[in-house]
C-alpha cells in the first residue's frame, strides 16, 4: 500500500514548521496514521515477496516536476551557507565535502558540537522516551519516513548526487527509497521483538506443601547512547536502519558522518529532530557529531564511556579495530570483503559476461555488493556450443563494459563518479601491479560526463592473474576494479573463492554453472563461508541489487562484518530486559494457578 500526499516545502531553522500540520500529532495518533504502511511492511518481512512502501523512479514521483524543482532549489540555496543546526555544545563550524561532480567545494559550514555534550543531552533525552509506548515511539518514527518522502527526497537525492558521487536516479532510488524501506523494515523488527516480551506475568508452583503465586513485571530497557557511523558512499543506505533500530528500542542515537559526505546525514538529523519535537520529545534524541579527516573524532566516540552501541559501515581496517575495541558497547558492522563470482559453465556466456558488466560499471563497484573477484577454469567455460578460452571470455567482458563505458549518457547514470580521489590513485597503483603479476585486460579509462565535464570517472579497470597471485586480489580493493583469476579446474574455483570469503570476507557471491551436484556443493560452501549466494542470474536486474524486505544484508560469518542487518538480532540486543517479582494475591494466585 503506498501512502502519499502533496508536496510540502519545509523551512530552514532547526524549529517544527507550522505549515506542516502532519508533524502536529502526538506518538499514538502518528502510530493510527501510518498503520496500514507498517502492517503492509509487516506483511512483506513475513512473506519476503517484493513490496516497497514508495514508488521508486523519480518521474513517477507525485507533482514530479515541482518536487524536483523544489529539491533541487533546497540544495542550491544549501551550498555556501551555514547550515542551521541548534545543538547542544556548539563551538565551531566546520565543512569540508567537493561535489565529485563539479570539482567545486560545496561550501557548507557545519555546527561542530563537543561529544561530551551530545552525549549529555543524549541521555538527558532519553527517559521520557524509553518510558512512551511502543507504537507511540514507532510511530513518530514513520512519521520521520513519512516526512523524508514527502518533503526532502529529491533534495536528499540532490545531496546525495554531489556528496557520495551516485547518479541522480540511484541516488534517489537506492539512497532514498530504498533506503527508506530499509528503515521501515528495521522498524518492523523492533516491533516484533520488542511485543515477543510481556509487560507482566502470573507464576505459580508449589513448593512442598506450599503454593508460591508471584506477579512478574518486564521491563524493556534501552542500552543507552548509540553512535551511528554513515559511510562515504551510500551514507543513507545504512544509516537510516541503524538509527530506527536504536531508537525504536528506547535508544538515543548520535550520527558521525563522513566528513565528505554530510549533507544527506545532516538534512536526515534535523528531520528526525524536528519530528521529535513537534512529537513532545527532546529532539536531542538525535545528534550530529562531525570532525574532519585531518582531526577524525571517530575512536574517541567508539571509547566514550557513554557509548552503549556502535553501528559502522566502512571501510574493514576501521570496522576491524571497532569490533576490538568497543569496550562494552554493543557492535553492529558491515565492512568489505572480495565478492566473488565462480564462472563454470553457462548456457547463454554472453547474457552471463552483460549482467557481470553491468555490476561491475553500477556506480563504479564503489558498493558493499559489487563483485570484484571472478574465478574460472584454466580451460575456459563451458557452454553449449563447446568451451569458451579464458582469453576469449576476458574479451567478451571487455567488450560489454566498452557497450556501457562509451555511451556517455549511459555512463553517466550507470558508472556516475568517483566518491574519492584516493580510488583513482588506487586504480594506477593496481593497473602497474596488474601488468607486473598478471594481464591488463583493459584500463580504467574516464569518460566526459555529458553535464558535468569536470566529474571524477572511471570505467572498471579488469585484470587477468593466476591464482597464485592471491596478494593481489585477495582484498577488497574499493572502486572500478575487477580480477580475472585463472583457476585449475570449476573445483579449484569454488574452492579459491570461498576461502577467500572466509579469510578476507564477503557479501555476496554469484555462480554460473549447470552441473546439479556442482551447484549443491556451491551452496554449501557459499553457507558456510557465510556470503549470501545467486546462481545463474541474468537480465536486466543488476546482480547486487539487495530488496528490502526480502533480501538479507550480511550474514554475519565472515569477516566482512559480524551480523545481518535485516533480521531480528539485528535490534534485539538493542535492549535488555529488567525484571521484578512480587507475591502475588491470594485470589489472583487461585484464579491463575
Amino acid at each position: 500500500m503506498n501512502t502519499t500526499t502533496h508536496f510540502v516545502p519545509e523551512r530552514s531553522g532547526d524549529k517544527p514548521s507550522v505549515t506542516a500540520p502532519s508533524e502536529a500529532a502526538c506518538g499514538a495518533d502518528l502510530y493510527a496514521r501510518h498503520l496500514p504502511r507498517f502492517e503492509a511492511a509487516q506483511a512483506a518481512c513475513r512473506d519476503r515477496g517484493h513490496w516497497s512502501a514508495f514508488v521508486d523512479h523519480p518521474e513517477l514521483y507525485p507533482s514530479a516536476v515541482e518536487a524536483r524543482r523544489a529539491g533541487g532549489a533546497a540544495y542550491q540555496a544549501q551550498l555556501g551557507r551555514p547550515f542551521e543546526l541548534s545543538q547542544p555544545g556548539t563551538s565551531a563550524w566546520l565543512g569540508e565535502e567537493t561535489s565529485p561532480y563539479t570539482g567545486q567545494p560545496l561550501g557548507i559550514a557545519y555546527p561542530q558540537a563537543d561529544a561530551d555534550a551530545l552525549f549529555t543531552a543524549a541521555r538527558s533525552a532519553m527517559p521520557d522516551w524509553a518510558r512512551a509506548e511502543v507504537n507511540t515511539r514507532l510511530g513518530v518514527l514513520m512519521e520521520v519516513v513519512d516526512v523524508l518522502y514527502r518533503q526532502h527526497l529529491f533534495e536528499l537525492a540532490f545531496a546525495v548526487m554531489h556528496t557520495a558521487g551516485q547518479s541522480f536516479n540511484m541516488a534517489f532510488t537506492g539512497s532514498g527509497v530504498n533506503a527508506l524501506d530499509r528503515a521501515i523494515e528495521a522498524l518492523v523488527h523492533a516491533h516484533q521483538a520488542l511485543q515477543n516480551v510481556p509487560s507482566q506475568a502470573r507464576w505459580a508452583r508449589p513448593f512442598g506443601t506450599a503454593e508460591i503465586c508471584l506477579e512478574k513485571t518486564y521491563r524493556k530497557v534501552p542500552r543507552g547512547v548509540a553512535v551511528c557511523f554513515a559511510c562515504a558512499t551510500f551514507p543513507t543506505w545504512n544509516a537510516w536502519p541503524s538509527m530506527m533500530a536504536s531508537l525504536a528500542t528506547g535508544n538515543a542515537v548520535i550520527v558521525k558522518p563522513h566528513p565528505a559526505c554530510v549533507l544527506p546525514m545532516a538534512i536526515s538529523v534535523r528531520v528526525f529532530r524536528r519530528v521529535l519535537q513537534a512529537a513532545g520529545f527532546d529532539p536531542n534524541l538525535v545528534t550530529l557529531c562531525l570532525d574532519s579527516v585531518a582531526e577524525p573524532q571517530g575512536k574517541r566516540l567508539v571509547q566514550h564511556p557513554a557509548t552503549a552501541i556502535v553501528d559502522f559501515t566502512g571501510s574493514a581496517r576501521f570496522g576491524q579495530w571497532v569490533e576490538r575495541n568497543a569496550g562494552q558497547a554493543l557492535v553492529f558492522t558491515e565492512t568489505s570483503g572480495c565478492n566473488t563470482v565462480v564462472l563454470a559453465e553457462a548456457d547463454d556466456l554472453d547474457a552471463a559476461l552483460r549482467s557481470l558488466a553491468t555490476s561491475l560499471c553500477l556506480f563504479s563497484a564503489q558498493m558493499c555488493t559489487s563483485p570484484q573477484n571472478i574465478y574460472l577454469p584454466h580451460d575456459g567455460v563451458l557452454t553449449s556450443q563447446g568451451r569458451v578460452s579464458v582469453q576469449q571470455v576476458g574479451e567478451r567482458l571487455v567488450h560489454f563494459i566498452d557497450q556501457i563505458a562509451g555511451d556517455p549518457r549511459r555512463a553517466a547514470m550507470m558508472l556516475a563518479t568517483l566518491q574519492s580521489a584516493q580510488t583513482q590513485a588506487l586504480l594506477e597503483e593496481l593497473t602497474g601491479e596488474g601488468a607486473r603479476r598478471g594481464q591488463v585486460l583493459r584500463h580504467a579509462t574516464p569518460y566526459v560526463h555529458p553535464e558535468f565535464p569536470q566529474a571524477r570517472t572511471a570505467s572498471p579497470l579488469l585484470i587477468k592473474v593466476n591464482r597464485s597471485e592471491r596478494a593481489l586480489y585477495g582484498e577488497e580493493r574499493f572502486g572500478p576494479v575487477a580480477f580475472l583469476i585463472v583457476c585449475e579446474d570449476a573445483q579449484a574455483a569454488l574452492q579459491q573463492a570461498c576461502a577467500d570469503v572466509t579469510e578476507f570476507g564477503g557479501l555476496t557471491a554469484f555462480v554460473y554453472a549447470k552441473d546439479p551436484g556442482f551447484i549443491a556443493q556451491a551452496e554449501e560452501a557459499y553457507a558456510v563461508a557465510g556470503a549470501q549466494l545467486t546462481l545463474n542470474l541474468t537480465g536486466p536486474m543488476p546482480l547486487n541489487f539487495a530488496a528490502a524486505y526480502s533480501d538479507y544484508h550480511v550474514s554475519g560469518l565472515n569477516p566482512a562484518g559480524n551480523a545481518c542487518l535485516t533480521d531480528l538480532a539485528f535490534v534485539s540486543a538493542r535492549f535488555r530486559i529488567a525484571q521484578v517479582r512480587r507475591p502475588a494475591r491470594p485470589l489472583s494466585c487461585s484464579k491463575e494457578g
